[in-house]
């Protein structure tokens, strides 16, 4: 159940950033488009990771110059020393780690200065990204490498290309050789993390994680720890208390390492007087008189 709801959020997660964040464009040339009119003031240093895209080696560019002689699109394709061959524009251009917008400003003001563009309007696109990838590994149906048409690419879209299988609960990334910290894939906050050129992401199942129950309890021992358990729960699973008005210790570990314990009343529980608290994997369980 747990698994379909998440499921269900990764999918509304991805209409959601079809329409606000465009982060992941199929098909045809990308709407990461500069127009000579383009006049937002933004410099793209300063805008949002997951809002631009720095061109980089093998990437295909869409250049077309309207009102101009040849308004046909051409395509160019980044070098490996980051240029590309335009011509029309005196030759290579060095493009690598410029986005669209710069190249078409670069661009156009190299036909102006030959006063060969006056008139024109460029326009540049990116017709096939190849530059920025991450790669996708462990509890996913189509494992392997993604190419990134962002800076930044929230995790959630990456996961959705890649379809998370059912047994896919965490998730860790490994950036720059060092492995970050693992991820709960019920969290929003994780499922929204963003992923960037060069990251290793890894689903994983669950760890098994337990909780510890004993005294006054028909069954006590070591139990599986499921993710918002209440106490109540843990003890109709253990076969319930020996007394209804019996009350119950619950002791954790505080933030300094030390048990911090906690007392309730099943009774007042039950009544609804005191809110059914929810365990947290590792608790200590203690049913007494």
């Amino acid at each position: 159940m747990r698994k379909t709801i998440l499921l269900a959020f990764l999918a509304s997660l991805v209409l959601l950033s079809s329409v606000s964040l465009s982060a992941q464009e199929t098909a045809g040339v990308v709407s990461v488009r500069a127009s000579v009119n383009d006049s937002s003031g933004t410099p793209a240093s300063e805008r949002q990771l997951t809002e631009i895209y720095r061109v980089g080696l093998g990437d295909v560019l869409d250049i077309r110059l309207f009102n101009s002689a040849n308004s046909k699109s051409t395509l160019f394709t980044v070098a490996g020393n980051g240029v590309i061959d335009l011509p029309i524009a005196g030759g290579t251009i060095s493009v690598a780690g410029l986005t669209p917008e710069e190249i078409q400003k670069q661009i156009s003001a190299e036909l102006k200065r030959r006063a060969m563009g006056e008139n024109a309007q460029v326009s540049v696109g990116i017709r096939q990204y190849l530059s920025h990838s991450v790669t996708v590994a462990g509890l996913v149906v189509n494992p392997g490498i993604r190419f990134l048409r962002r800076e930044r690419v929230p995790l959630y879209v990456v996961l959705a290309e890649s379809q998370l299988r059912n047994d896919g609960e965490r998730v860790l990334i490994l950036r720059d050789g060092t492995p970050g910290q693992s991820h709960d894939l019920s969290d929003p906050a994780a499922l929204n993390l963003t992923v960037q050129s060069g990251d290793v992401i890894t689903v994983t199942s669950r760890p098994q994680e337990f909780y510890y129950i004993g005294g006054r309890i028909n069954y006590p021992g070591q139990k599986l720890f499921q993710p918002g358990i209440t106490l109540l729960q843990a003890l109709l699973a253990a076969g319930g208390a020996t007394k209804q008005d019996s009350r119950v210790e619950i002791s954790r570990e505080g933030s300094e390492g030390h048990l911090v314990t906690i007392r309730y009343n099943i009774k007042q529980i039950k009544s609804g007087a005191v809110q059914d608290p929810k365990l947290e994997a590792g608790d200590r369980i203690e049913v007494a008189r």
